[in-house]
C-alpha cells in the first residue's frame, strides 16, 4: 500500500466501531475529520490519549471536526476498555473507536510500520478536510503520547489558511499575527488585509489574524 500524502483523497471505509457499523464519509458529513490510531486496547499511553481526546471533543466540535479512533482489537474489547478509560481519566469516551481486527483500515492508511511493530499500529494522525483530502499527517511511536493542544492548533491553522491568503508562522496560536502569502504583492496585500500589513522583509509580511 502506497503511503498517503498531503492532498491525496482519504480512503473511505465501512467498519465495526464501538458505536456500531459506521461509514467514514457518512460519519464526517461535510465537515472536517481527525482519524487517529492506537497500538492496542488496555495500554497505558493509549488510555491517557483517548481520555484526553474525549475531554477535547467539545473544542474539536467548535471547529466542525469529528473524531474517530482506531485499534486492531475488537468491538467487545473496545467496550471493556472504554469503561477503564472513563474511570481512570474521569471522562466519557464519546466518539467511535474502529475495531480493525482484519487491519483493513490500518492497511488503507498505512498505519502499521513493520520496522516498528509488524502487528500493531503506530500512533498515526490524519486530519481530513470537507473535500475528503488529507490535510495533515503526523506519526508518533508507540512510546510517545500525542499533544492534543497541537492538534487543535494545526486545525486552526488549516481552517484559517483554507479561507484566507495567509500562512501561520512558527508556534502560531489563534489570534496572533499571520504571514501574508508570498504570491501576493505588498500593495495588493494592503488592499486585501484591511487591518494592515507589516513588511519585515519584502518576502516576510505580517498581518493581524483576519478572523480574530
Amino acid at each position: 500500500m502506497a503511503t498517503l500524502r498531503l492532498g491525496d483523497t482519504a480512503p473511505d471505509f465501512t467498519a465495526e466501531t464501538s458505536q456500531g457499523t459506521l461509514n467514514f464519509y457518512d460519519y464526517l458529513g461535510d465537515g472536517w475529520g481527525i482519524l487517529f490510531s492506537h497500538p492496542a486496547d488496555f495500554t497505558p499511553v493509549c488510555t491517557t490519549e483517548l481520555g484526553t481526546a474525549a475531554k477535547f471533543k467539545g473544542e474539536f466540535e467548535k471547529r466542525n471536526v469529528k473524531m474517530m479512533a482506531l485499534s486492531v482489537d475488537g468491538a467487545e474489547s473496545h467496550a471493556e476498555w472504554i469503561k477503564d478509560i472513563n474511570e481512570t481519566q474521569n471522562t466519557v469516551v464519546n466518539f467511535p473507536i474502529v475495531a480493525d481486527e482484519d487491519r483493513k483500515v490500518s492497511d488503507l492508511y498505512d498505519m502499521i510500520h513493520p520496522n516498528a511493530n509488524d502487528t500493531l499500529t503506530v500512533r498515526s494522525v490524519f486530519i481530513i478536510g470537507p473535500d475528503k483530502k488529507v490535510k495533515l499527517t503526523l506519526t508518533y511511536p508507540a512510546s510517545t503520547g500525542r499533544n492534543f493542544y497541537e492538534l487543535l492548533r494545526v486545525v486552526d491553522s488549516l481552517q484559517l489558511t483554507a479561507h484566507h491568503k495567509v500562512a501561520t508562522p512558527a508556534n502560531w496560536e489563534h489570534g496572533e499575527k499571520v504571514v501574508v502569502s508570498p504570491a501576493i504583492p505588498t500593495e495588493e496585500a494592503k488592499e486585501i488585509f484591511s487591518k494592515g500589513v507589516e513588511e519585515v522583509k519584502p518576502y516576510l509580511r505580517l498581518t493581524p489574524d483576519p478572523t480574530a
